[in-house]
């Protein structure tokens, strides 16, 4: 299987007005086509850091990260936003959604960005709305949605670019255990049709969903398991 992402001693430092937070140090991880990993530890271990730059919407301070054979070292913002938009799809906590278009619309916009026609967006977008049983709501808007639903709309949107890799921080964190229950479901389901998925996750029955898990304390890795194979 290939290396979706290849990150070999990654640090992330940030400079404050009195001190240095080191919030990464050294942290090296592979992850290959058609894993689920999930990423766990404390707050303030690192997780979102990692998952920041991971999804190229941050760069690490030294350490080189390949994105699907990609160097992202030293790469402009307009170039890493550009690579984004073809290899990554983000599930956000909160959902990210934009309350003044449609489910339909939320969901097409990282292929009107890639200038996709019009055709071949309605067939991707009815495609993963489809996956995520939400067709049938796509001309309504995001707050005339639950919560889950809204979810389940921000994985189709994350979908819909058929990234190579997909990135989930706290998928349940804003959700009740039954709306999460499903959310988690519909992740397992798209992983066993093939898709590659990191997730940051504190709630470890959500995490034994996963076929690994990278455990992170004050931004090192201290822990990493099997939990069961990838099909």
């Amino acid at each position: 299987m290939k290396e979706v992402v290849k990150m070999n001693n990654i640090h992330k430092r940030y400079d404050g007005q009195q001190l240095e937070t080191h919030a990464l140090q050294g942290i090296s991880l592979e992850i290959k086509e058609g894993e689920f990993v999930a990423i766990t530890g404390p707050s303030g271990c690192g997780k979102s850091t990692l998952l920041s730059i991971m999804g190229l919407m941050d760069s690490a301070s030294e350490g080189e990260y390949l994105l699907a054979n990609i160097n992202t070292f030293g790469l402009k913002v307009d170039q890493r936003t550009l690579i984004r938009n073809e290899h990554i799809g983000y599930v956000f906590q909160s959902f990210n959604l934009i309350d003044s278009l449609s489910v339909f619309e939320n969901v097409a916009l990282p292929l009107e960005h890639r200038g996709t026609n019009e055709g071949e967006i309605k067939q991707r977008v009815e495609q993963v709305l489809t996956q995520v049983d939400m067709l049938h709501r796509q001309n309504y808007r995001p707050n005339q949605l639950s919560g889950g639903q809204q979810q389940r709309i921000a994985i189709a949107r994350a979908l819909v670019g058929k990234p190579d890799l997909i990135l989930v921080d706290e998928p349940t964190g804003n959700l009740d255990s039954k709306n999460g229950d499903q959310v988690m479901a519909l992740l397992e389901q798209l992983n066993k049709e093939g898709s590659t998925i990191v997730m940051v996750t504190h709630d470890t029955r959500y995490s034994r969903c996963a076929n690994r898990q990278v455990q992170l304390l004050d931004g090192q890795i201290v822990v990493e398991q099997m939990l069961k194979g990838v099909e």
